[in-house]
């Protein structure tokens, strides 16, 4: 489907070195400030108090969440478990007090402005778990990051998948620059949208990368750059509507998703934006810098008589 289409192709490639060089300056800024400033890690990687509390009626987390930032956790998070009136509150670490000290103190705080609060679980998590969190986390990524050049490495050509990983590891760096810089939480559900926009990056990636080697086979008498440029202005509609429809979906989860939800549509939102200005122009760029070219993925056809085919001289 597509409600327009673009009839002289846009070119792209012409700028690529201006856009190359925004990348890399974004990308520099990000490992900068992840180095400078550091991730603001939640509790599930810090360590922590976690409570489990059940309400008589549906729970307002906003109130729960109120009430736990007033005794002094500002990073508190508060969400609901099974059912509407379970509810789950993990507290970061803080000095001097021990868990038990602090799961008595919250329980308190709720219990006055609710009585018919109890308390269901409360258990300390350690930074022995949280490191091990670290470490799967970044295994899955590497493993994810591995997947997809071997894929592309085969579906397409080893330039390509190389152009696509810088691509994707750009949009990740960038992500995790912004929380840095920011000081935004980053929790196991921001994890999780970190590794779906690897994913929804490279299948951009892969629309675009599948139309360059569509426009050689069909125009051979168009260079390497006027080729990548149809074959992004070709996608252009598709790229639009793709990307709107998402975005409208992670937009309705930032702004009314609660809390639990923020950050997550946050990375999304971010690696969205940046998943379509990689793809477009980096991924495309850095193949065009490898040197792809028109016999990397068509294959000349075989002359009849070639001395090289086994089966030309063969006689029945």
């Amino acid at each position: 489907m597509e409600f327009f289409r673009i009839r002289k192709d846009i070119p792209f490639m012409k700028h690529a070195l201006v856009f190359n060089a925004i990348s890399f300056v974004t990308f520099a800024l990000a490992v900068f400030f992840l180095f400078s400033r550091g991730l603001h890690l939640s509790v599930e990687f810090t360590g922590g108090t976690v409570m489990e509390v059940a309400y008589s009626q549906p729970a307002e987390l906003a109130k729960v969440r109120e009430t736990v930032t007033g005794l002094g956790y500002p990073d508190v998070q508060v969400q609901n478990f099974g059912t509407a009136r379970d509810v789950m509150i993990r507290l970061p670490v803080q000095k001097g007090i021990t868990s038990a000290q602090q799961s008595e103190q919250v329980l308190g705080a709720l219990k006055a402005a609710d009585p018919g609060v109890t308390l269901r679980r409360t258990e300390f998590v350690g930074p022995q778990v949280g490191e091990e969190l670290v470490h799967g986390g970044l295994m899955a990524l590497a493993m994810v990051v591995v997947g997809i050049v071997i894929y592309l490495a085969f579906r397409f050509e080893w330039k390509f998948g190389v152009a696509a990983i810088i691509a994707n590891l750009h949009d990740v760096v960038i992500i995790l620059g912004f929380f840095a810089f920011f000081q935004w939480e980053f929790s196991l559900s921001v994890l999780a949208g970190v590794l779906a926009v690897l994913g929804y990056s490279v299948n951009e990636s892969v629309v675009i990368f599948d139309r360059i080697r569509e426009a050689f086979r069909k125009y051979r008498k168009m260079t390497t750059h006027e080729v990548i440029d149809h074959a992004i202005t070709s996608t252009m509609s598709r790229t639009i509507i793709t990307h709107a429809s998402t975005e409208a979906m992670v937009l309705s989860m930032f702004f009314f998703g609660g809390p639990s939800l923020h950050y997550f549509a946050l990375a999304l939102t971010i690696g969205i934006l940046f998943g379509i200005y990689s793809s477009v122009f980096v991924a495309a760029a850095i193949a065009m810098w490898l040197g792809v070219k028109r016999e990397d993925l068509v294959k000349p056809a075989r002359k009849e008589g070639d001395p090289n085919d086994p089966q030309a001289g063969a006689t029945v």
